[in-house]
């Protein structure tokens, strides 16, 4: 197979990881036999830097001729104490979902059970999740119309969803449970928001096109706090973009790290594979960071976009090989993990090669 992979490290850890990625897919074009081609793009504060745009417009012409993109992360900390800069690496984030057709976010919280311990959360809750979020990305609150108004001492932003944009990430839900147990919890906040009445009411209509999947509602503080109670309940959870920013973070406890957890964004053309951790400029340079999510990342990219399921299956596999012999990055690791088999970035990702 001849695929050509867009790889845009963009800000922080991102540039660390990404690296630690695309060595993975070159090791599988080599033992499997296909033919990988690169290029780079820049986004974010580096590319701010470069060009004076979060998202060049090279970088997205780029973006269309590519058959995949291996994503790192956007960020930095001078951004972080400035709400008036009007140039944010951010936006290169939100343009490249706009401009690409982005509006599905996957989520898989997949626990390896060599890190219960890892967890905030007991082993005995924990031990069996297995959850798949599908986050609506390209409407709500990050793309309706906001302003400051009365002077700047008054501001809005406006949570905005079309029935059609609700109908196609229910959809892709849909068709995920019905791969899986049959099981899809729709998380709104119905009883307060008109938006999320319109969520609720699309979902049931599509609903009716899929009889074998039993369907659930939950409000979104009470999904918040069953996610914790007993995270074995949910198995394909779909909702809206704010929503689904904030309860997969939360369940990033659940597989133990942020550092842990894969994403991939996909819409009718090239998709968006990345860690759903962001620069973490607090530790960059460091070569401390956890490379299993870009990795795991590009085992969905491999899935996903190139339907190599076997090729991916090994790359989860490596992970797992990795953490059953015991080794850990640092925000992995627990109070009774040796010294030694506490690893860097680069060590880790040499860990992951050798398996494959």
């Amino acid at each position: 197979m001849k695929k050509h992979i867009l790889v845009v490290p963009g800000d922080g850890i991102g540039q660390e990881v990404t690296t630690v990625g695309k060595k993975v897919l070159e090791k599988i074009a080599e033992k499997f036999g296909h033919e990988f081609t690169y290029d780079e793009g820049l986004i974010g504060h580096v590319a701010i830097e470069a060009t004076g745009e979060p998202l060049p417009e090279e970088t997205l012409v780029k973006m269309r001729a590519s058959d995949a993109i291996l994503f790192g992360a956007v960020g930095h900390a001078k951004y972080d104490n400035d709400p008036h800069a009007k140039v944010r690496p951010e936006q290169g984030l939100l343009k490249m979902r706009k401009e690409l057709g982005l509006y599905a976010n996957l989520r898989p919280i997949k626990l390896f059970d060599e890190l219960l311990e890892a967890s905030s959360i007991k082993p005995e809750i924990l031990k069996g999740a297995d959850i798949l979020f599908f986050r609506e990305l390209t409407g709500d609150v990050y793309f309706g119309k906001r302003e400051r108004i009365e002077e700047g001492n008054t501001a809005y932003d406006t949570m905005i969803y079309s029935k059609y944009e609700v109908e196609r990430i229910a959809r892709k839900a849909f068709d995920a449970a019905m791969t899986r147990g049959k099981k899809l919890m729709s998380v709104d906040k119905a009883n307060v928001l008109e938006s999320s009445r319109l969520w609720r009411e699309t979902v049931l209509e599509v609903a009716k096109d899929y009889p074998e999947v039993e369907l659930e509602h939950q409000f979104v503080d009470a999904a918040a706090m069953l996610l914790i109670k007993d995270p074995k309940k949910f198995d394909v959870v779909v909702t809206g973009n704010l929503f689904g920013d904030i309860l997969t973070d939360e369940a990033s406890q659940i597989a133990g790290s942020m550092g842990m957890l894969a994403s991939a964004s996909v819409g009718d053309s090239t998709g968006v594979y990345e860690p759903i951790h962001g620069s973490a400029h607090d530790i960059t340079g460091k070569g401390i960071a956890n490379p299993l999510a870009s990795v795991l990342s590009a085992a969905l990219l491999l899935d996903i976009s190139f339907g190599l399921k076997a090729e991916s299956e090994a790359v989860i596999n490596a992970v797992d090989q990795v953490l059953k012999a015991g080794y850990r990055t640092g925000d992995i690791a627990t109070k009774d993990t040796p010294k030694d088999m506490i690893l860097g970035t680069v060590a880790m990702g040499e860990q992951i090669l050798s398996r494959l």
